[in-house]
C-alpha cells in the first residue's frame, strides 16, 4: 500500500509526498509533531499537518536567514535566536568564531528532543558551548531585554497557533528595544504568492517598517514551503542590507553554503513586481 502525506496549503491547493514510514508521532503541550521519511526529501517534520522542514531543503531556510544579516553586521557578539529548537539556524551561527554568546528561546521541549533524535545534522547546532537554550515563551523572554543584542533572528513556524504572539506589533516594538544601537532583526516573512497566505505577509511587513528605520524583504526557493517561494524580513536600526553588505569580508571567513552566496546575497532583494507592489502598498498605509 502507498503511503501519502498531504498539507493543504489553501482550500484549492495540497501538496503531497510519498512516504516511506512514519518515524514519530505526538502531542506537546503546544503542537502535533510528526516525523516522516521519505524518497525525495529524506525525512521531513511537521507541525499540525504542516512540513517545518525536510533534510533536502533545509539548508536553504537556514542558510538565508543567517547568513544575509551576518554578512551585514560588522561586530556581531549576541545573537538571540526565538525558536529554533531544531538547531539549523544555531547550527549556521557556530560557522561565526567571533559571535560569544547565542541563546535560543524555544518554548516546545518536545520539539527540540524529537529534533535531536531524528535530525542529528541541525540538532549538533545546540551542542556548541556558545548557545543556551531557554525552554520559554519568546515574546515573555524578550519583554526583560534592553540594549542587549546584535541580531534577533525569529524563527518561529508561522502568525498563527502558539507562536502568534511572535508577529504582533508588541513582539516588533520588544524586538527593537532588545537589539543594539544598530541592531538587526530577520525573520521568517511566508509566502506571497497564494490570496490566503498574502494578508499575513503585508500585516509583518507593515509592523516592521512601522517599527525599524530600515525594513527590506528578500526571498528563497524552498521546495516545501507553501507554493515553493518564502519571503524573509530585514529590519534594522542602523545597516542596510545592501549599501552595507560586505561581501569580501564574508568570504574571507571561507564558510562552506549549499544555498547563500555573495552573489545570491543581491540578487536575494530584487522581488518580483506583484511583491514589490505589495510591500509599497503596506508602506504608504501609514
Amino acid at each position: 500500500m502507498e503511503l501519502w502525506f498531504s498539507e493543504q496549503h489553501t482550500k484549492n491547493v495540497q501538496i503531497s509526498i510519498r512516504i516511506a514510514e512514519q518515524l514519530f508521532s505526538g502531542q506537546s503541550d503546544f503542537q502535533k509533531i510528526d516525523v516522516f521519511d521519505s524518497n525525495e526529501f529524506g525525512k521531513f517534520i511537521t507541525s499540525d499537518g504542516s512540513v517545518i522542514f525536510s533534510e533536502k531543503d533545509e539548508f536553504t531556510y537556514d542558510e538565508m536567514i543567517v547568513h544575509v544579516p551576518m554578512a551585514v553586521h560588522p561586530n556581531v557578539k549576541k545573537v538571540l535566536v526565538i525558536g529554533g529548537g531544531d538547531g539549523g539556524v544555531a547550527r549556521e551561527l557556530s560557522y561565526y568564531e567571533e559571535i560569544q554568546t547565542i541563546d535560543v528561546v524555544e518554548p516546545d521541549e518536545m520539539f527540540v528532543e524529537v529534533c535531536k533524535k531524528f535530525f542529528p545534522d541541525n540538532a549538533k547546532g545546540l551542542e556548541d558551548k556558545r548557545v543556551s537554550v531557554y525552554y520559554q515563551d519568546g515574546l515573555r523572554f524578550l519583554r526583560s531585554k534592553f540594549n542587549e543584542y546584535d541580531i534577533i533572528i525569529n524563527d518561529s513556524t508561522d502568525p498563527f497557533g502558539h507562536t502568534a504572539g511572535l508577529f504582533t506589533k508588541e513582539f516588533y516594538g520588544n524586538c527593537y528595544r532588545a537589539l543594539k544601537e544598530d541592531g538587526i532583526m530577520v525573520y521568517q516573512h511566508g509566502s506571497p504568492f497564494y490570496d490566503e497566505d498574502e494578508q499575513a505577509c503585508r500585516s509583518m511587513h507593515r509592523k516592521a517598517f512601522r517599527s525599524f528605520p530600515v525594513s527590506r524583504v528578500y526571498q528563497a526557493h524552498i521546495p516545501t514551503c507553501s507554493s515553493g517561494y518564502w519571503l524573509f524580513g530585514f529590519a534594522s536600526k542602523k545597516y542596510h542590507p545592501l549599501a552595507d553588505f560586505n561581501a569580501e569580508r564574508w568570504k574571507q571567513r571561507g564558510i562552506k553554503t549549499w544555498y547563500y552566496s555573495p552573489h545570491l546575497h543581491t540578487g536575494a532583494f530584487m522581488l518580483p513586481k506583484y511583491v514589490e507592489d505589495m510591500l509599497k502598498e503596506e508602506e504608504s498605509n501609514q
